[in-house]
């Protein structure tokens, strides 16, 4: 008997701003800088990457490949998208 999977789609579960600042802050909590583009890259790409692209005035294929896995943007671009994506880091004690 063969058992087929599917690959998990964070993407498609992010629905409302909610879903999104929950789990940003679930990944924040890691505090794992590639963890942390990942995330944006689903986020984007949940919202819209075009669309993400007109609203921080950056290309779409550099966000592709800044909010990758292997990905390592500056601290502005992270900024703009988070921006653009309707969320915001803030500071906790440790």
């Amino acid at each position: 008997m063969t058992v087929e999977t599917l690959s998990f789609d964070s993407a498609r579960h992010l629905e409302t701003e909610e879903d999104i600042a929950l789990y940003l802050e679930a990944v924040l909590a890691e505090d794992d800088p590639a963890l942390l583009c990942h995330a944006l890259g689903q986020v984007a790409r949940a919202k819209g990457m075009t669309q993400l692209a007109r609203e921080t005035g950056l290309a779409r294929e550099a966000l592709y490949r800044a909010l990758s896995a292997d990905g390592n943007p500056e601290l502005a671009t992270v900024m703009k998208v988070m921006r653009a994506l309707g969320v915001r880091l803030s500071a906790e004690p440790a």
